[in-house]
Parts: C-alpha cells; sequence; structure tokens
C-alpha cells in the first residue's frame, strides 16, 4: 500500500483524469441516442475496460498483488508519469471540443454534429489515444505485471473491434463529409502535412 513514490503519482493522475472524465460527460450522459450501434460484446468490452481501471487501485491500497511486481529504471516510470498527463490533457480536449455529440456508446444523437475542430481538427479519435496512452503508461508507472497491464489489454482489443464499426456508423451518418474528414485526417496519430 503506497510503497511506492508512483503508486502515489499514479493514483493522483487517476484521480485527475476521473475528474476530467466525469466533468466532460456529466451534462450529456443522458441525452437521447439516435443512431445506437451498441451490442453486447461492445458492452463486454467497456466492462472489461472498468475492470483495467480498479485492478490498479486495488493494488495502490493493498499488497496482495505485489507477488506480481517487476522492475524498470525509474525514468521509464517518470515517462510514464508524462505519458499519463498527456492522456488526460487529450482527454480533457476530446471532450471540450465534442460537447454535446459525446455518447457513452457506439451511436449518434439526434443533433449530432460532425465534430472536426480543436483536437479533432488533427485526429479522428482522440478519445481512444487518451485511452492508448493511459494504458500504455499504466505498466510503467505500476510495475506489475496484473495491475500494469489490466487496462492495456482492454484497451487494445476495444480500439481493434470498435473503431472499424464506428467509423462505418460515421460515414453512414456524414457519408461524403466524413469521407474527406478521413482523408485529412489520421485515426490516432496526426497527420504530418496535412492542413
Amino acid at each position: 500500500m503506497f510503497n511506492s513514490i508512483f503508486k502515489i503519482i499514479y493514483f493522483i493522475e487517476l484521480v485527475l483524469i476521473t475528474a476530467v472524465r466525469s466533468i466532460g460527460t456529466a451534462k450529456y450522459k443522458n441525452l437521447k441516442t439516435e443512431l445506437d450501434r451498441s451490442s453486447t460484446p461492445d458492452t463486454i468490452l467497456l466492462a472489461l475496460n472498468g475492470v483495467g481501471m480498479l485492478v490498479p487501485i486495488f493494488y495502490v491500497f493493498s499488497t496482495w498483488l505485489d507477488f506480481a511486481d517487476y522492475s524498470l529504471p525509474a525514468w521509464l516510470s517518470w515517462i510514464g508519469v508524462a505519458l499519463f498527463a498527456l492522456a488526460a490533457v487529450l482527454l480533457h480536449l476530446t471532450h471540450r471540443a465534442m460537447g454535446r455529440s459525446w455518447t457513452p456508446t457506439l451511436g449518434l444523437r439526434e443533433d449530432h454534429k460532425l465534430v472536426t475542430n480543436g483536437i479533432f481538427k488533427y485526429i479522428r479519435h482522440p478519445m481512444y489515444a487518451a485511452h492508448i496512452l493511459w494504458a500504455i503508461a499504466q505498466p510503467l508507472i505500476l510495475t506489475n505485471w496484473i495491475a500494469g497491464f489490466s487496462f492495456l489489454i482492454p484497451q487494445i482489443l476495444q480500439y481493434w473491434f470498435r473503431v472499424g464499426d464506428e467509423e462505418k456508423m460515421m460515414l453512414e451518418g456524414f457519408g461524403e463529409e466524413y469521407k474527406v474528414y478521413m482523408g485529412k485526417t489520421g485515426r490516432i496519430i496526426p497527420r504530418i502535412g496535412n492542413k
């Protein structure tokens, strides 16, 4: 329990990113979704992500998982701290740009607008990028085979299985406008040289 400075830092960053997420989603969570593409596999992946976020809390506040600890140089853990902070900033920018267009599940709202401003000017899926950064940071900060990787695996699976469906839904909802937007932006990494 808090036997590492990195456990303390992780917990502080987790509280920060949870606050960013809560503020960004609170007022839009119960708005009606017109086109809902949620599925059982999608719900399972979201639940696995939730577990992946809870396991580190258990690790931080107990010693039960300490048997699965590994060592890394401190400089790698500090890179993890920076990546986690970057994930929080990216998540904030995403929610700020999305506003009423955010949905907790795979869907489009009645008055959904294609968001291409802010961070979306550079990448189409900044929320996935933020979560993947967080998932990469976690095993660098929490050097434990269980707690460290508990979020990475569900994130990879969610990205792999969900992004293609999301892009099909966006093409269906926005047609040519989204196709043009796809040509100007990268999925989770900005395209170099595009304006």
